[in-house]
C-alpha cells in the first residue's frame, strides 16, 4: 500500500493520506452513515446482528484503539527523551490509582467511572477538531484564528450534548447536579430540553456554515485572480466537514448510551487509521530496512490488539484473583485505561513538535 497524497481536484475531497475512499470512509467517518440508517430503519435485525458482533468489535476496534496510543508513545522516535514522565512515570501512577479505586470502589469508584464517561465526548471532539484542521491545512485551506475558534466550538457541540444527555445516568451534568434536582424544577426541565434541541441544530449547522463560508471565500479568491490577497486559498475539503459531522451525528440520532457506544466504535476506527499512517511515516524515517507499509501496519495493529486484550481482559482478572469483585475490577480498569489514553493523546498528538509535521501537513503533491 502506498501512503500517497492526491492533489485536490474539482470536487474538493481534500488532499488525502491514502486514497479518497480510505480517508472519507475510515478517517472521515463515512462508514457511520449506512450503519446509522440501518439502526434507525431496521432496529430489530440491526440489534440482533450487532449483539453478535460487539465482542469482536470491542476487541478489534475499541480495545485495540486504546492500546494504540500506548504503542504509538513507545514507538514514536524520541518519546523517552521528550516525554519521560509520560513514558515511564504515568504507567506506575495509573497502576497505583486503579488499585486504590478497586480497593474503595464502593465509595470512590463511581467518580472515576463518571469522569471517564464525561471526558470521552470531549476527547472525541478534540480529535475531530485536530483532524479537520489538519485536512484543511493539507488541502490549501488555511484557517484564520477566528475560523479555528469557530471550528473548535463546532466540534465541541457533541460534547455539550453528551454532557446534558448523561444527566439521567449520573454522568456529565448529572455527575455535578443530581438528575432529581433538575426534574424537580419545571424551569430547569424546560431549559434542559431547549438547550438539547438547540445543540441538535448547532451540531450540524455550525460546521456546514463554516464549510459554506470557506467555499465562498475560495470562489471570491478564484474570481479575483492569482494576484489577489486570497488568491491561493482553497475551499474547506469535504473530508474536514465529514469528520465533524460524523462525530456529532450519533449524539443527535441516539440516546446517551447508544451515542456513546457508537461514537466510541467509529472514533476507534478513525484513530487506528490515522495512528497507523503516522506509524508508517515514523518507520520511514528511522528504519534502516524499511518494509512495505501494509506489513508495518499489520504488525502495529497486531501489537495493539494483543496489548488491548492484555489490558482489558487480563489486568482486571488479576484483581479478581486477588479477591476483588469482577464488576468493580473491570469498571475501574476500563475507566483508568480511558483516562490514561486521553492524557497520552494530549501529548503525543502535538504534531507541530512532531518530526513528521512538515511531511504530514505539506500541501505539495
Amino acid at each position: 500500500m502506498q501512503l500517497a497524497s492526491r492533489a485536490p481536484g474539482a470536487f474538493r475531497i481534500g488532499r488525502t493520506f491514502v486514497s479518497p475512499g480510505f480517508d472519507l470512509l475510515l478517517i472521515g467517518g463515512g462508514l457511520t452513515y449506512p450503519l446509522a440508517l440501518w439502526l434507525v430503519w431496521d432496529v430489530s435485525s440491526a440489534a440482533t446482528s450487532i449483539a453478535l458482533a460487539i465482542p469482536i468489535v470491542a476487541l478489534l476496534v475499541n480495545q485495540a484503539h486504546f492500546a494504540a496510543s500506548t504503542v504509538r508513545l513507545y514507538t514514536k522516535p524520541g518519546a523517552f527523551e521528550s516525554l519521560p514522565f509520560l513514558s515511564m512515570g504515568l504507567p506506575l501512577v495509573t497502576l497505583v490509582v486503579v488499585t486504590a479505586f478497586v480497593l474503595f470502589a464502593g465509595s470512590w469508584g463511581r467518580h472515576l467511572w463518571a469522569l471517564s464517561l464525561t471526558w470521552s465526548p470531549y476527547h472525541y471532539a478534540a480529535q475531530a477538531f485536530g483532524l479537520s484542521s489538519m485536512y484543511c491545512i493539507r488541502s490549501g485551506c488555511p484557517l484564520s484564528s477566528g475560523q479555528r475558534r469557530f471550528l473548535r466550538w463546532a466540534c465541541l457541540m457533541p460534547f455539550f450534548k453528551g454532557f446534558l444527555g448523561g444527566t439521567g445516568a449520573g454522568y456529565g451534568l448529572g455527575w455535578i447536579v443530581p438528575a432529581a434536582d433538575v426534574v424537580a424544577s419545571p424551569g430547569a426541565v424546560l431549559a434542559f430540553e431547549a438547550a438539547s434541541r438547540l445543540l441538535d441544530v448547532l451540531i450540524f449547522a455550525m460546521p456546514i456554515a463554516l464549510f459554506v463560508h470557506l467555499a465562498r471565500r475560495a470562489r471570491r479568491a478564484r474570481a479575483a485572480g492569482p494576484g489577489a490577497e486570497d488568491g491561493g486559498r482553497s475551499a474547506m475539503p469535504l473530508v474536514s466537514l465529514l469528520v465533524v459531522l460524523s462525530n456529532g451525528m450519533w449524539f443527535v440520532v441516539f440516546d446517551f448510551y447508544n451515542a456513546f457506544v457508537w461514537a466510541t466504535v467509529f472514533h476507534g476506527i478513525q484513530y487506528l487509521a490515522i495512528v497507523g499512517i503516522f506509524y508508517v511515516r515514523d518507520r520511514a524515517g528511522t528504519s534502516p530496512r524499511p518494509h512495505g507499509a501494509l506489513a508495518q501496519i499489520a504488525v502495529f495493529y497486531a501489537v495493539c490488539v494483543a496489548l488491548g486484550y492484555a489490558l482489558f481482559q487480563c489486568w482486571p482478572y488479576g484483581y479478581v484473583l486477588a479477591g476483588f469483585g469482577t464488576v468493580e475490577s473491570s469498571l475501574m480498569v476500563i475507566a483508568a485505561i480511558n483516562i490514561h489514553h486521553f492524557v497520552v493523546d494530549g501529548f503525543i498528538w502535538r504534531i507541530r513538535r512532531d518530526p513528521n509535521y512538515r511531511t504530514v501537513m505539506s500541501t505539495a503533491g
